[in-house]
């Protein structure tokens, strides 16, 4: 079953309006897979990632990152690790407990280490950003989509150039899937 949200590109460009200043790449009236295959066959892979961070609902995005930060980081000791287990653990069962152990590791985590972000991404799939008896603020729908973007875009950072094409690539080809069939 699809997991895709938009009928266009430009619908998802339209619902968080920061894709058009981290896409460099206007947005089409194209069906977002088409979008996405079109940015990948022009090697435009920032910007398909960015696209996948947002088209990508919140727990398939936040699995979706935890696989590439897996996929691009060749080092993963138990001290980083936290990040991505709290993460995971939220994925696998998105209960509130899970995703407010999520947000506390990752708000007492190194904001340079990806695997933070993979935490906030979760931490922030919901609830409260700010809790107080005069004044709740919801957490923003986009909050999780730009965690995913920088922990993407920071493991991709750790890696060669000369591999970080096909690597993200692979990603990519991943988001894809997720979009068509869910987890």
């Amino acid at each position: 079953m699809s997991r895709v949200r938009f009928a266009t590109a430009r619908a998802l460009f339209e619902t968080f309006p920061e894709t058009f200043k981290k896409i460099k790449t206007a947005p089409t009236d194209q069906f977002p897979i088409n979008f996405l295959k079109d940015l990948m066959s022009q090697s435009k892979l920032d910007d398909a990632v960015t696209f996948c961070s947002f088209l990508l609902p919140r727990r398939e995005a936040v699995w979706w990152a935890c696989g590439c930060a897996r996929a691009l980081l060749d080092d993963l000791r138990q001290s980083r690790a936290p990040g991505l287990v709290a993460a995971e653990a939220w994925v696998c069962e998105p209960d509130d407990e899970r995703r407010q152990r999520a947000l506390d590791v990752g708000t007492k985590g190194d904001s340079n280490d990806p695997l933070t972000w993979l935490a906030l991404a979760a931490g922030w799939s919901g609830g409260m950003l700010v809790s107080h008896p005069q004044k709740q603020i919801p957490v923003p729908p986009y909050m999780t989509a730009r965690a995913v973007r920088i922990a993407i875009v920071l493991s991709a950072g750790m890696v060669s150039k000369k591999e970080r094409g096909a690597r993200l690539g692979n990603c990519i080809a991943e988001a894809i899937k997720l979009a068509e069939s869910g987890l």
